[in-house]
């Protein structure tokens, strides 16, 4: 699987990212492109205002929101906690 990230994805990212978050996004997104359902990414569809995405997990709390293109390839758009994404 091949990815990329929107400026959205960047900004959201550096935003809120340390180095520690960081290296957990590097080593999840690696995992993803060898294996997009791996079972640690808890790879899912989204509803509601993010129908037609998905997401994984990052860390405990935070996830990343992808749109799959269709021809192998994961545009990652967002970037953040469960809460700054989803709302409360």
């Amino acid at each position: 699987m091949k990815i990329a990230k929107s400026p959205s994805f960047k900004d959201s990212f550096e935003k809120r990212g340390n180095e520690k978050l960081k290296s957990a996004l590097e080593r999840r997104l690696k995992l993803f492109v060898d294996d997009p359902f791996h079972k640690w990414l808890h790879n899912h569809p989204l509803k509601g205002e993010y129908a037609g995405h998905r997401s994984i997990n990052i860390t405990g709390d935070y996830r990343a929101i992808y749109i799959p293109d269709g021809s192998g390839c994961a545009i990652f758009i967002e970037f953040g906690t469960h809460d700054q994404l989803y709302g409360k």
